[in-house]
């Protein structure tokens, strides 16, 4: 009886470990509380461009991965380019903004 109960303990336990070591992020791979963080950035970041009147936002895309935002697309200026990049950074939760823009 002694040896089932340490069994299923066991078991548990290894089961335990494996859900916690699946539920955790990598470095190329996010966990599901990242993921979830990821999109708010994400969305908060567009919402920002499109707010601002200098920008086309559609031609700009946003990606968030662990709080580095990258943003790419076309702009039609320099000063285009700065303004996406500094609406970007003033974003809650923005570690830092990758620019990949290019312009037209």
């Amino acid at each position: 009886m002694r040896n089932i109960a340490r069994t299923v303990a066991s078991l548990a336990g290894i089961l335990f470990v494996a859900v916690a070591l699946g539920c955790a992020s990598t470095a190329k791979q996010e966990g599901p509380g990242e993921y979830i963080d990821d999109t708010v950035i994400t969305t908060k970041v567009k919402a920002a461009i499109l707010d601002e009147p200098t920008l086309k936002s559609a031609e700009i895309n946003v990606e968030t991965f662990k709080g580095v935002v990258q943003l790419s697309g076309f702009v039609s200026s320099q000063a285009a380019e700065n303004t996406a990049v500094a609406v970007a950074r003033k974003v809650a939760g923005v570690k830092s903004v990758k620019n990949d823009m290019r312009l037209k």
